[in-house]
């Protein structure tokens, strides 16, 4: 622990910052550092990137008047430090859990968090909105974007530059560039250059030069081109200048003098500016530093020693993506694996270097990875796409028109599909089987088990159509993964159980509560295995042998697979009653994944009480 005075307890807001003295923050950042590491050990979370961030989201509240000055971090998980200066150190101790805060920025948690960031690369259309809004009530407000963890990969992020540069809005966009080193040499010299460049003087020397040499064109391109060869030495903000805004940097962002400055500069500044900031990931705790990947993302560990083993007892559904993408490539040749960036998550990381030439890393940009798919698959190729249920959301518009219209033979393996737990509602794929069985030409499968997933990826891959594969985060009910993959039949599910009175139709990682339901109730259990098609024969047979049909998904209840057999069951004027069980009408919060199923009535007991009320009524 530090011998220096506990200036960490003594914030509760912005205000409380602005009294310390700026020798006093160097001091302030440590303790931060020091506090997260306890804190973060304890709940979880987001590791690497809030220990890169301490000295910019001192410098921002310290330089800027928030909350009035508007603040988007983006993406919002290295927004640590920020909620920790803006009132709630003490409730870190819930970070992520049931009642607790957010592990991202949320409008209804702070007057400090201006914008919801739990996705990237929408910090800079945020800002430029409230750039705007400021600029047209007349208010001497500034909007600052902070963008960073490769989110400035999105074309989002480069959709929002264009339109920005040609507003002369008060935006400012730090760049906080985590994967970049610079030279002790070369960074002394970009921190004087941006300390120069952010300078009123300089600014007004500028524009001075651009009226007087208006009248001579020919002067003015060279003065610029001169300028932009100047800068593009020692900086890469030519591009940036180019969408009209003014460059600055890179600078240290570790070093909060040069930030305050720079930041202090630029406060007085009018029109869009561009702020190149450098941090380190994992910045003061050395096994975050030497393994940021490893830290990204962290369950309860020991500060002492560190992370040591976060291999679950059994296999995920993550890692049977993982083993079978790797066996589908051993005896399929033109089978690619592609990630928006989440090769970790998403299970890529053995197939990425076992095959590197058939691994694709497109970058923080959903619709760019689905339309590349796309064109793969039309010349022959048999592409993969490993994806979020919740990032799918982003492509839709590419996923109906790029794919799905044009029958392209592309396989979507969508993981995080249904409740996240701690990541919360940004984070939940709690919509995909309701925006995905609407869209033509396209096959949903929901695998019940380890062994299932398995083979209907292999089943995917050999359909030669559009199909999506969906699939829980963490561990399934421990099936035995079978080393041979065999088709399944399309559109056919499968009797697990038969009762009588009540038939539970399960989908996908609802299967094994419904199972355990089943037992109590003496009910007739079926594992649907496909959304679409739906084996509607199954549901015919079992409307007419039993007086309660009961769907069971771990889905929004409105449109999801319930729906597809409410839709069976009208078309053929069946009169059987149906019970649709899965998630309510409303955006679930964080906590515990367990918990918050049963909440939703979706553990066995909740699927007994709900089918005893619904006999009773």
């Amino acid at each position: 622990m530090s011998d220096h005075p506990d200036l960490l307890t003594s914030i509760d807001s912005p205000v409380d910052l602005r009294k310390l003295r700026r020798e006093e923050l160097p001091i302030l950042a440590n303790q931060m550092r020091e506090f997260m590491l306890d804190s973060i050990s304890r709940t979880g979370g987001h590791f690497s990137s809030n220990f890169g961030s301490v000295e910019l989201a001192i410098a921002i509240h310290y330089i800027f008047n928030t909350p009035d000055d508007r603040v988007i971090w983006d993406v919002g998980h290295q927004s640590y430090p920020h909620k920790i200066l803006t009132g709630r150190r003490e409730a870190m101790t819930g970070l992520r859990q049931a009642g607790g805060i957010a592990g991202f920025p949320r409008r209804s948690e702070s007057e400090y968090d201006a914008f919801g960031t739990g996705h990237s690369s929408t910090s800079i259309s945020a800002a430029l909105g409230m750039a705007t809004a400021a600029r047209l009530s007349g208010l001497d407000r500034r909007a600052i974007a902070i963008i960073g963890d490769g989110a400035m990969t999105a074309g989002m992020a480069f959709e929002a530059l264009n339109n920005a540069g040609n507003m002369d809005a008060n935006l400012l966009v730090i760049l906080n560039d985590n994967d970049m080193s610079i030279s002790p040499n070369v960074g002394a010299l970009n921190n004087y250059l941006a300390r120069l460049m952010s300078g009123r003087f300089y600014a007004a020397a500028r524009k001075a030069s651009e009226k007087v040499l208006a009248h001579v064109p020919p002067v003015l391109e060279l003065a610029k081109r001169a300028e932009e060869h100047v800068k593009g030495m020692v900086t890469p903000g030519t591009l940036f200048e180019e969408f009209g805004f003014n460059y600055i940097g890179p600078i240290d962002g570790h070093d909060l003098d040069v930030l305050l400055d720079t930041l202090g500069n630029i406060r007085r500044l009018e029109g869009p500016q561009f702020l190149h900031v450098v941090t380190q990931k994992g910045k003061g705790y050395r096994a975050a530093e030497e393994n940021p990947c490893l830290y990204h993302g962290v369950s309860r560990f020991d500060p002492l020693h560190g992370i040591t083993d976060k291999t679950p007892t059994r296999p995920t559904y993550t890692q049977v993506f993982s083993d079978w993408l790797c066996d589908m490539a051993d005896i399929e040749p033109r089978l690619v694996g592609i990630t928006p960036a989440m090769r970790e998550g998403s299970g890529l990381v053995a197939f990425s270097q076992r095959y590197p030439d058939r691994y694709f890393d497109v970058g923080i940009a959903e619709q760019h990875a689905l339309t590349f798919a796309g064109g793969l698959a039309a010349d022959g190729m048999k592409p993969v796409v490993a994806i979020y249920s919740t990032f799918l959301q982003r492509a839709y518009d590419q996923l109906i028109h790029d794919i799905a219209l044009q029958q392209l033979p592309v396989v979507f393996a969508i993981d995080r599909a249904g409740l996240v737990g701690a990541d919360g509602p940004t984070h939940a794929g709690s919509f995909d089987l309701s925006y995905l069985r609407c869209i033509p030409n396209l096959v949903v499968m929901t695998p019940s088990d380890e062994n299932e997933c398995r083979q209907m990826l292999y089943t995917a891959t050999r359909s030669g159509l559009t199909c999506a594969v969906r699939y829980p985060r963490g561990t399934g009910p421990g099936a035995v993964i079978q080393q041979d993959m065999n088709e399944l039949p399309l559109g056919r599910g499968r009797l697990l159980a038969e009762g009588n009175r009540i038939a539970l139709l399960a989908f996908g990682s609802m299967t094994a509560p419904a199972l355990a339901a089943a037992g109590q109730l003496g009910a007739t259990l079926a594992d649907m295995r496909f959304v679409k098609p739906l084996d509607e024969q199954l549901v015919h047979q079992l409307a007419e042998s039993h007086e309660l049909l009961v769907t069971v998904e771990e889905n929004v209840i409105m449109g999801g697979a319930g729906s597809a057999v409410a839709e069976c069951l009208h078309a053929s004027g069946s009169t059987t009653r149906l019970l649709q069980l899965g998630l309510p009408d409303l955006f679930i919060e964080h906590g515990d994944h367990g918990t918050l199923l049963r909440e939703c009535g979706l553990d066995s007991d909740g699927i007994v009480r709900q089918v005893r009320q619904a006999l009773s009524d």
